[in-house]
């Protein structure tokens, strides 16, 4: 009697935004390719907008193994590896080339292995770009804030930059901040161009001012038992389609960006 085949082992890739956001088509891309290269072994499962696991409940699902991949933004790292606060801090990087010659350096590449001992093992930053205002009045200056409530992750960081311009920070997962935007519960928002319009109201923003004052970008991040379990031959496959398909998604980030920030110039909301 012929032995049975083994099952292939599945990768449950949950994530909280949308497949045509650059997180979403590095998703889908990662799936593509372990199904081409690695059909029959390896299957990648991916679970946009929430359908999983929510933005406030995704890293216990990893580390409980619920869940195998992830891709959160770094700000929801900080709690595992508070080093990985440095990128929260305002008008560190001048741009996006700024923004990738650090993630380059040696020490950068060390935050990517910072939490293996709390079971959450990274493999690669994600880039999603520079985080712009918005808000339901004008922005033009650094005291038209003071008194609106911002949406923020969790960050003590993002915290205190609001706090600077007597702002307030409310905390809030990315699927229900629409909804805080319709009732008043946050009146503006901070995030890269690609994200603008899903964190708004009614579609689009209603007012964006490009200040370019910090970054949003995610680590790409596995569960480490599971990851590590993998067989050797497999774990040096899929880190090899990992490393291209961040490649692909650093730059499909950096052109959504600049079309979305032409689109929403062209219609009047910046």
């Amino acid at each position: 009697m012929a032995a049975k085949a083994a099952e292939p082992i599945v990768i449950k890739f949950a994530h909280v935004v949308a497949d045509d956001t650059p997180k979403g088509k590095g998703a889908l891309l990662f799936q593509k390719l372990v199904r081409q290269r690695l059909a029959g072994q390896v299957d990648v499962e991916v679970y946009p907008n929430s359908t999983l696991v929510g933005d406030a409940d995704e890293m216990q699902a990893l580390l409980d193994n619920k869940v195998q991949m992830l891709a959160p933004s770094l700000s929801k790292l900080i709690e595992y590896s508070p080093k990985l606060e440095v990128f929260d801090l305002p008008f560190l990087f001048d741009d996006d080339a700024a923004v990738a010659r650090f993630q380059k350096r040696e020490a950068s590449r060390e935050l990517l292995r910072s939490m293996a001992g709390r079971g959450i093992y990274g493999l690669a930053y994600w880039n999603n770009g520079l985080k712009q205002m918005t808000a339901n009045q004008p922005l033009r200056n650094p005291a038209d804030a003071a008194g609106l409530a911002f949406r923020i992750q969790p960050s003590p960081v993002l915290e205190a930059q609001f706090a600077a311009v007597d702002a307030k920070a409310v905390r809030l997962p990315f699927s229900e901040v629409s909804k805080a935007m319709q009732s008043g519960t946050v009146q503006g928002t901070e995030g890269p161009w690609s994200n603008l319009r899903g964190q708004s109201a009614a579609g689009k923003p209603s007012y964006v001012t490009e200040t370019n004052h910090g970054v949003l970008n995610y680590m790409l991040v596995a569960n480490s038992e599971f990851w590590t379990s993998i067989p050797f031959a497999l774990r040096s496959e899929l880190e090899n389609i990992v490393l291209e398909v961040t490649q692909t998604v650093n730059a499909e980030a950096a052109a959504i960006n600049q079309r979305e920030r032409e689109q929403l110039i062209a219609s009047g909301s910046a």
